[in-house]
């Protein structure tokens, strides 16, 4: 399989050295989070036959809360409004915006968010970020539980005023229906550094077995099976250690015994990742939550999808680290942009609450560029 992409190739040596030597880099993503690919074109030109293990973030990508922090979801959402909204600082040295739009990536070369610039900023939209004010209303009314139905102990959640939401948004509900409707095979990991893992396999087990959420009564037709028991993943120096009840394994036996291990799982369930690690290594791709990827597998493909995703390798929150020859177990640590769309999703938690087939379609977007670049290597 052939390089693909001559400034991919270049970044994966450049940040590894020379061990890219047989590894195919593979081609960067659209780089375009508003990207949808049309319904009636999802289940045709993808390989129904591969598995799909889908490693997805809780807080603010399925959640619209983050407990690392403590924060609800009105201020989860207002400090998430500040991380994509976009300014500058003018020559008189005063802020100046650039759009009055939310969008992930910034609008041109020089911009910078607000969050990035000035830090977290508490009650973003009622102060310095008035003109996103409307965003935020609008994106919490559509969290409002349902009308005429009651609260759920589990899957709802009160707000600051006493308002009902939902405390998982439903396109995640909508991506299982829609795998399961496609005949595909599939298993979903929860990989969060917060402490809301238990709750979250607890919330989706009953709203899977016991029909539980209003909006997806037949969601037990699914027929999908939830381990609720959280497992942990904890790395240093010596290597990362997966564990759950009476598992363990570890990269002292060798990283490719990891990589089956998370694409044999079956179901859902979910693993905490090691948060301090992350903080020790300053935040930055060396320190992210592992994430194993066979190029050469053309049985199963791995996505992770995470808020934090980002294209700046000393600010993102996942390490992949890609085999460099078929069945072998040495690594490269890939670059996030070599990536991007292709196994990593960086999620518009915006787009998830307003669009209910958000997940699906980047999981599409993934597919189909995933499978050009195994198109292309191959010729």
């Amino acid at each position: 399989m052939a390089e693909f992409g001559e400034n991919n190739g270049r970044e994966a040596e450049e940040h590894e050295g020379t061990n890219g030597r047989n590894a195919p880099a593979l081609a960067c993503g659209t780089g375009d989070p508003a990207l949808t690919v049309p319904r009636e074109l999802w289940p045709s030109n993808h390989d129904q036959r591969k598995k799909l293990v889908l490693h997805i973030d809780l807080n603010n990508t399925i959640l619209v809360s983050d407990t690392v922090i403590a924060q609800g979801i009105e201020a989860a959402l207002d400090h998430f409004l500040s991380t994509v909204t976009w300014g500058k600082i003018s020559k008189k040295g005063k802020w100046e915006w650039l759009s009055d739009s939310a969008s992930l990536l910034p609008p041109c070369d020089d911009a910078v968010s607000y969050y990035s610039h000035f830090g977290k900023i508490a009650g973003f939209t009622s102060a310095a970020g008035r003109r996103f004010r409307g965003i935020l209303d609008e994106h919490l009314e559509l969290l409002r539980w349902p009308e005429g139905t009651k609260g759920d102990r589990e899957l709802s959640v009160k707000g600051a005023g006493g308002q009902l939401y939902h405390w998982i948004l439903p396109s995640f509900f909508q991506l299982l229906k829609d795998l399961v409707q496609e005949g595909r095979e599939f298993a979903i990991i929860f990989r969060s550094f917060g402490s809301d893992l238990p709750r979250v396999l607890s919330a989706v087990s009953r709203a899977l077995n016991e029909g539980a959420h209003p909006l997806f009564p037949d969601l037990p037709d699914l027929k999908l099976n939830v381990n609720t028991t959280p497992g942990k993943i904890r790395c240093s120096r010596r290597g990362i250690v997966v564990s759950r009840a009476k598992e363990s394994i570890s990269t002292r036996d060798g990283e490719r015994g990891l990589y089956q291990y998370f694409s044999s799982v079956q179901g859902l369930g979910g693993f905490q990742d090691h948060y301090d690690w992350w903080a020790s290594n300053t935040f930055s791709i060396r320190g992210g939550k592992p994430l194993w990827v066979d190029p050469f597998d053309q049985h199963v493909q791995h996505i992770f999808i995470d808020d934090h995703i980002r294209q700046d390798d000393e600010h993102t929150i996942v390490h992949p680290k890609v085999f460099l020859d078929p069945g072998g177990t040495e690594t490269r640590t890939a670059c996030t942009s070599e990536l991007y769309d292709i196994t990593l999703v960086q999620t518009d938690l915006l787009r998830a609450i307003s669009h209910p087939s958000y997940f699906t379609q980047r999981v599409h977007i993934c597919l189909e560029n995933y499978e050009r670049n195994l198109q292309q290597g191959a010729g």
